[in-house]
């Protein structure tokens, strides 16, 4: 069969919805108005919005005919039936207890299993994760492979967890003191990396030795089968359903947004095989989310979930959000930007520390990018790096292991000329790098400061 070049959207646009087409100099006054938090911003504001792929995509026409079929009934609704089924058929979790999204699923599992004196360790811990982590005391490590730290590393799965680097955090925190082993697939603060089917094997063969259960934050968990099916020998073959069901094979359970491949713009789950702890964390939803079986959701929104499980593993649909997401990184790339490689499967992430190497990581490089991607194009995206990542429980702050901003791309939202206007403002915010200058923090909140805090430019 003949390959041609072009990207074709596997899908015909049925409604659209109007971009507001601001000015510099509006944009200038937006900003100052939001304390240069690029989610302080109204998104009538926003031209291209890159912020997050989180519940921003686009619904498809049966998912909004599933919207119409939701049941509302407050108890023993058929419609999470429905969902429960469409999530068993993909994971083979004994328990499935809906959330209203993935962060909930997070409090309840670490708010149920960890603790004061407990570890966490995980390839990556993504924003909302170490924050669930380290507000029950315990404390969450990163043993991502080194490859995974260094953006110019072309390793086919730099979400990769470090066997070494786990043995050794569970011997010396002591396997009593390590309620669970996370992996995120793919790996979000990494630059959206994915994880190997052989390094997930050879997770289970760690925690199987010291007797601990697996769990995986699978918010992206159809793009890391599409790129094991692609990248890792001897997968190619298989269908990308299969391989989803054999990375769950290898957990015993998992937290969930529907937010991302689920393809849906609300919900999440978390499951898992143990009884004990299922009914544990189904009397911690019913106190904080709702009823088990719609934990936090309308109906409407299980069926949508449900419908979304469908289409995600289409490959059809997974070739098209691959290949669009590598068309911005790779032009990236020939213009001579630097961005985290291999391309990942939700988002480009441009290296702020290599571009803006003049900008120290305490006065946050990768928000000075953010802010002026948004200034000279109207393109908001989000800091991956020191003001995410920087602050410790402690108060003490130092650099992030990289500092990065992330153009997330929504699913099924944007077209190829969206993102060719994206190519031209990141060049030509590339060309001016030399006059950006790092910020200051003027107030902060204690706990996932990037959302709300308030910063100015320095002199």
């Amino acid at each position: 069969m003949q390959h041609f070049k072009t990207i074709i959207e596997p899908f015909r646009i049925h409604a659209v919805e109007p971009i507001t087409m601001t000015t510099r100099e509006a944009r200038v006054r937006a900003l100052e108005d939001a304390g240069y938090n690029l989610f302080g911003l109204p998104a009538e504001d926003v031209i291209i919005d890159l912020l997050t792929d989180s519940g921003t995509g686009a619904m498809s026409r049966d998912q909004w005919a599933a919207i119409q079929h939701g049941d509302e009934s407050y108890a023993g609704s058929p419609s999470f039936t429905l969902f429960r089924k469409a999530v068993q058929d993909l994971f083979h979790f004994k328990h499935v207890i809906p959330t209203h999204q993935g962060r909930a699923a997070e409090k309840i599992l670490f708010a149920t299993v960890a603790g004061p004196g407990k570890v966490i360790p995980n390839n990556t811990h993504f924003d909302t994760t170490r924050a669930n982590v380290e507000f029950t005391g315990a404390t969450a490590v990163d043993v991502v492979i080194p490859e995974g730290r260094i953006p110019s590393n072309l390793h086919p799965f730099k979400g990769n967890v470090d066997l070494a680097a786990l043995e050794r955090v569970i011997t010396e925190a002591g396997p009593e003191n390590v309620p669970l082993v996370m992996v995120t697939v793919t790996n979000n603060s990494g630059g959206g990396q994915p994880v190997s089917l052989e390094n997930l094997r050879a997770v289970r063969a760690v925690c199987d030795r010291f007797g601990l259960p697996l769990y995986l934050d699978a918010c992206r968990f159809a793009e890391n089968a599409w790129f094991i099916h692609e990248r890792e020998p001897g997968q190619a073959g298989r269908p990308v359903r299969e391989i989803v069901r054999e990375m769950a094979s290898l957990a015993d359970g998992m937290t969930m947004s529907a937010k991302k491949d689920g393809l849906a713009n609300i919900g999440g789950w978390l499951a898992m095989h143990d009884d004990a702890v299922a009914a544990r964390c189904r009397n911690l939803l019913i106190l904080t989310e709702g009823f088990p079986t719609y934990g936090g959701l309308a109906g409407r929104d299980l069926e949508a979930i449900a419908q979304g499980l469908v289409e995600v593993v289409d490959p059809d649909y997974l070739r098209y959000r691959i290949r669009s997401t590598a068309y911005l990184g790779d032009a990236l790339v020939r213009a001579g930007i630097p961005v985290v490689r291999p391309i990942g499967g939700h988002a480009v992430y441009i290296d702020a520390r290599a571009l803006l190497a003049h900008i120290p990581p305490l006065q946050y490089p990768g928000q000075a990018l953010a802010t002026a991607l948004y200034v000279e194009g109207g393109i908001r995206g989000c800091e991956i790096g020191t003001l995410m990542f920087g602050r410790h429980p402690d108060g003490t702050e130092t650099p992030a292991a990289m500092d990065l901003v992330r153009l997330a791309i929504p699913r099924r939202t944007y077209t190829q000329s969206h993102m060719d206007y994206v190519i031209e403002v990141v060049t030509y915010v590339a060309s001016q790098a030399a006059a950006l200058r790092g910020f200051e923090i003027l107030d902060e909140p204690p706990q996932l400061r990037h959302f709300t805090v308030r910063l100015r430019p320095l002199a």
